[in-house]
């Protein structure tokens, strides 16, 4: 059955040989991608002009970006950002975004679009202890800094 649709098999490619991957229509790949990850629908979007296409909709990309993206998107500059497509911000904010005097970064893991955060231990806050020995930064040999 599979051969027959996607023409993948028998690597013919006469005018009588019958639908292909590329007779899909966008929209129908479009819905499938909103149930994949990102990798797989970038693997995808190397089949066909089809599927490249729909790997690019910006509702597909809308679905796997967090609710709350354009919080991430306010600690970068407006130019940045400002006319990149859904697909695009998303592989902007997979790479870390620093803030906060660069203590703290935050990025979009690559597979499940969830937001991830890393904080070092210059962005911590030491509160309720008034023990004075606590509040000095002390670098050692197998610090960083």
């Amino acid at each position: 059955m599979g051969a027959s649709l996607s023409n993948l098999a028998d690597g013919s490619s006469g005018l009588d040989s019958g639908p292909g991957l590329g007779d899909i229509p966008e929209s129908c790949v479009a819905c499938v991608f909103l149930y994949l990850t990102p990798p797989e629908i970038c693997n995808l979007a190397r089949l066909n002009r089809a599927f490249r296409g729909a790997a690019s909709s910006d509702s597909v990309w809308e679905s796997k970006l967090p609710a709350n993206y354009q919080d991430l998107l306010d600690l970068l500059p407006p130019e940045r950002y400002k006319s990149l497509s859904k697909k695009d911000i998303f592989a902007l904010l997979s790479r870390p975004v620093p803030f906060h005097d660069g203590t703290k970064e935050v990025w979009l893991d690559r597979v499940t679009g969830r937001v991830c955060m890393a904080i070092s231990a210059r962005g911590l806050a030491i509160t309720g202890i008034e023990d004075r020995r606590y509040w000095t930064w002390i670098p050692t040999e197998e610090s960083r800094l």
